[in-house]
Order: C-alpha cells, then structure tokens, then sequence
C-alpha cells in the first residue's frame, strides 16, 4: 500500500513536470518563430540596403566608426 501511494507521488510529481516543461518548449518555440521572422526581416532589409547603396561607397555598417 504505502509503495502504491509513493508510485502515485512520483507520477504526479512526473506529470506536473513534463506539463510545466511543455509550457516552456511551447513558449520558446514561439519566440523562436517570432525572432526567425525578425532575423529574416532584417536581412531582406541589408540585402535590399546593399542592392540600393551598390553606388561604390562602403555600407554604413561596415564602415569603421570615426574615433578609430
């Protein structure tokens, strides 16, 4: 009986742990997704930035900034 009970704790507290990391991997698989978004953003942005400033010149980014 008192082994029952104990297998009976152990699985609760089993339960309650795969629940609460299944919210976490939830969660950052949705900040995943949002940051991905942001990541490629950013690069259609530079690559656009690169194709618009092809005039010669250095990208701003790439330049050293003026205390070197």
């Amino acid at each position: 009986m008192a082994s029952d009970m104990r297998l009976e704790e152990q699985v609760a507290h089993l339960t309650k742990a795969v629940d609460e990391m299944s919210e976490v991997v939830a969660r950052q698989d949705a900040e995943i997704a949002v940051l991905t978004r942001r990541v490629e953003m950013l690069m259609s942005r530079e690559a656009e930035r690169e194709i618009d400033g092809s005039s010669g010149s250095i990208p701003l980014a790439d330049q050293k900034p003026p205390h070197w």
